[in-house]
């Protein structure tokens, strides 16, 4: 296989989680685009219905805090299309606080979502992927895997646990010929990160913590998630890809004097 083809989603059977909105919305059109069957998953009904029928495929509307809903949404793709080729969880919630001031329901809420969320859809992709022995499971973590501000401390903890899963994930299931790796984000325009953008100051700060300058576009997620999900990515698992415009590149504020 050569050339675009590496990257052909053709006839793909994919499942794009937190696909109402936002990089999942994004993911899912550009998987549809590259010929993938596509089913959005979100917990809001509307939002999914929305997305699927703007890309011409199909919705359910899952919690994915629960199990048991999350294994059923699969296991009805399997059943309306044999297999399931990938899928892209993109859900997250974030609790911007000092760790001294957080509290226990705040806490619950940002884990359920980020970390037992993301478990769960691991864990039913994978049921369903080793049993067929191919697939592609890939989770959003996050910049703030690796470095933190703060306000940061449950949210980083959660994409930092993700990365972990990531790899035992792909440990125990690359033997049944399933990859599982994770996508990094820096800032990405999104509903998540509107309140930032609300304040043109700290919008502007991060805008210039990164090599390039800017926020992305949530488009500019569609790439490094659909590689990942492609044969283009067939000997890659167990990684983190950084879609971060450098941010964990680059160290410090200050350019030096004559640089």
């Amino acid at each position: 296989m050569a050339g675009n083809a590496l990257f052909d989603l053709t006839g793909k059977v994919i499942a794009v989680v937190g696909g109402g909105s936002g990089i999942g919305e994004a993911v899912a059109i550009g998987a549809a685009q590259g010929g993938a069957r596509v089913t959005v998953i979100d917990a809001n009904e509307s939002a999914a219905r929305t997305a699927a029928t703007k890309l011409g495929g199909f919705s359910a509307a899952v919690d994915i805090r629960d199990s048991a809903a999350v294994a059923n949404a699969f296991d009805a793709i399997v059943a309306r299309e044999t297999r399931l080729d990938a899928v892209v969880c993109t859900p997250s919630i974030n609790v911007r606080k000092p760790i001294l001031q957080y509290d226990g329901d705040e806490f619950d809420r940002v884990v359920g979502v980020n970390l037992k969320g993301s478990f769960n859809v691991l864990q039913a992709a994978g049921r369903i992927m080793t049993a067929q022995r191919a697939g592609s499971i890939v989770i959003f973590s996050s910049i703030r895997s690796l470095v933190v501000e703060p306000g940061q401390s449950v949210y980083a903890m959660t994409k930092a646990g993700i990365v972990q899963l990531v790899r035992t994930a792909a440990a125990e299931f690359g033997p049944s010929g399933v990859r599982v790796n994770a996508v990094g984000p820096g800032v990405v325009e999104t509903p998540l990160t509107a309140p930032i953008k609300a304040h043109p100051e700290w919008y502007n700060a991060y805008a210039a913590k990164n090599a390039l300058k800017r926020w992305a576009r949530a488009e500019e997620m569609v790439g490094p998630t659909l590689f990942l999900a492609s044969d283009a990515a067939s000997y890659v698992t167990g990684t983190i890809l950084f879609a971060d415009g450098g941010w964990t590149a680059v160290d410090g504020r200050f350019t030096p004097p004559g640089m």
